[in-house]
C-alpha cells in the first residue's frame, strides 16, 4: 500500500499494556508514513511501557490517556474521536482488554471508543502462551469474531516471559500492512449490490415457527466488505442479533415470502449474493392460535417456499448471480449442480460441521463458477468476504477481456 492509496485514511490506534506496547510505536510509524492519519489512545497500563509524548512524536498529534480530559474535551471529545476514526485497530490487544470488549464495558477510553464508533475493529492480541488458550480468551475471541472484530494474530514463537507458543504480537510491519490492505479500494464504487442474510423464519402458530441455525454473519461480513469497497448495498436481512455494516441499508424480514418481496422490490442491481439460508419449506396453513398439545404425533402440511435465487437468476435483466451451497458429503458435486440448476455465475460451498459454517465465525469454503475453481481454506468470515469479491472482481474481468 503506497502512501497514495491510503492518503487520509483516519486510524485511531489503541494501545493496551503489555510488553509488546514498544512495537506500536513503529506501527504508527508505519501508518503514518504511509499517508494515514493516526491519533493515538493509550490505556493507563500502557503508559508504564511506553511514554505518551514517544506516541506524539511518532504520530504528530497529542495521544488521548483518559476518558474525562478537561482540556481534551474542550476540543475532540471522546465521541468526536469516535466519529473521527474510519477503522480501529488496537495493538497490544491483552487479554483484559478482549475481555472488557466482549463484555461491553466502557470503563476507560480504548473501551468506550470502541463502542461508541461505527468503524471496524482489528485487534493484535499479544499475551502469554496460556492466557491466549485460556477457555475465557477463545470464548471472548469467538465473541469479538462474531460480531464482527477482525484478529490480526498471534503470531507463535519465543515470549518475554520466556515461553514459547502462540501469543507474540504480529510484527509492526505485518499489522500495518493488514490495516492498509483493509482500506478502501473503491474497485466496487457504483454498483449496485443486493446481499441476502441469516435464516427465515416460516410460522407454525403464533409463537412457534420453523428456522435454521444460520447467524448471518457471512451475509452481513459481505455487505459490509461491499460497502468498504465503495458499492451502494442493500442487505435483505432475516432474524438476526448483528449490527448494520457501516454504508448498509438494511431491510429486515422474517419469512422467505418477506424476502421474496423485498429483493422483487429492488428493480436494478449489478450483483446480487444470496447468502440467506432460506427454509425451502413453510406450514401451507399456520394456526391462528397457539396450537395445544393433542397426542403423541403432530402432523404438518408443508409446501415449498420460493427459491429467490432462482428468480433473481432469471431476470430478463440478471444481475452477476452469487449463490451459497451448504453440504454434508460429495461438496463439489453438488455445489456444482445447484450452481448450474439455478443459473448462478458463482457458487461458494462449504461443509457444513467441525467448527465451520452455521453459526461460527469462521468458515472454509470452495468457490465454483464456469470452467474455474477456487479453494479458500478456513479463516474468519469477514476475511473470506474479501476474497469471494475479490473472485467476483477477477471473473468479470476475465469475461471482458475475452470480449
Amino acid at each position: 500500500m503506497n502512501a497514495s492509496s491510503s492518503r487520509q485514511l483516519r486510524i485511531l490506534v489503541g494501545v493496551s499494556g503489555g510488553i509488546a506496547a514498544y512495537k506500536a510505536v513503529t506501527l504508527v510509524r508505519r501508518l503514518v508514513d504511509a499517508g494515514a492519519q493516526v491519533r493515538v489512545v493509550m490505556t493507563e497500563s500502557a503508559t508504564r511501557f511506553v511514554a505518551p509524548l514517544t506516541f506524539q512524536a511518532v504520530s504528530g498529534h497529542p495521544v488521548r490517556t483518559t476518558l474525562l480530559d478537561a482540556e481534551a474535551e474542550s476540543g475532540m471529545d471522546h465521541i468526536a474521536l469516535a466519529r473521527w476514526a474510519e477503522r480501529i485497530v488496537i495493538a497490544p490487544a491483552s487479554a483484559d482488554l478482549m475481555a472488557r470488549l466482549a463484555a461491553g464495558m466502557a470503563d476507560d477510553l480504548l473501551a468506550t471508543l470502541c463502542l461508541a464508533s461505527e468503524a471496524p475493529v482489528q485487534l493484535a492480541p499479544a499475551m502469554n502462551r496460556q492466557m491466549w488458550a485460556h477457555p475465557a480468551t477463545q470464548a471472548n475471541r469467538e465473541l469479538l469474531v462474531g460480531r464482527g472484530v477482525a484478529l490480526l494474530g498471534p503470531d507463535a514463537g519465543a515470549q518475554a516471559c520466556g515461553e514459547t507458543g502462540a501469543g507474540r504480537m504480529m510484527e509492526p510491519e505485518a499489522i500495518a500492512a493488514a490495516v492498509l490492505a483493509d482500506a478502501p479500494s473503491g474497485d466496487l464504487a457504483g454498483q449496485r449490490v443486493v446481499v441476502t442474510a441469516g435464516g427465515t423464519r416460516e410460522p407454525i402458530d403464533p409463537v412457534r415457527f420453523i428456522s435454521n441455525r444460520s447467524s448471518g454473519r457471512m451475509g452481513f461480513a459481505l455487505a459490509a466488505e461491499a460497502a468498504r469497497r465503495g458499492a451502494d448495498v442493500t442487505l435483505v436481512a432475516g432474524p438476526s442479533v448483528l449490527s448494520t455494516p457501516r454504508g448498509v441499508t438494511r431491510v429486515d424480514v422474517q419469512t422467505a415470502a418477506e424476502m421474496q418481496a423485498a429483493v422483487e422490490d429492488i428493480a436494478a442491481m449489478d450483483l446480487f449474493i444470496g447468502a440467506a439460508a432460506v427454509a425451502d419449506y413453510r406450514v401451507a396453513e399456520p394456526a391462528g392460535n397457539k396450537l395445544k398439545k393433542q397426542g403423541e404425533t403432530l402432523t404438518l402440511e408443508l409446501v415449498r417456499n420460493p427459491d429467490i435465487l432462482q428468480g433473481v437468476a432469471a431476470r430478463a435483466e440478471r444481475p452477476f448471480v452469487i449463490g451459497f451451497a451448504a453440504e454434508t458429503e460429495r461438496l463439489a458435486e453438488h455445489a456444482e449442480a445447484k450452481r448450474r440448476a439455478k443459473g448462478m455465475d458463482l457458487i461458494c460451498a462449504n461443509r457444513v460441521g467441525e467448527n465451520l459454517g452455521f453459526d461460527n465465525p469462521d468458515n472454509a469454503l470452495l468457490l465454483l463458477w464456469e470452467g474455474g475453481k477456487r479453494d479458500l481454506p478456513t479463516a474468519e468470515k469477514t476475511r473470506l468476504a474479501g476474497e469471494v469479491l475479490d473472485t467476483y472482481q477477477q471473473i468479470r474481468q476475465d469475461k471482458h477481456a475475452s470480449r
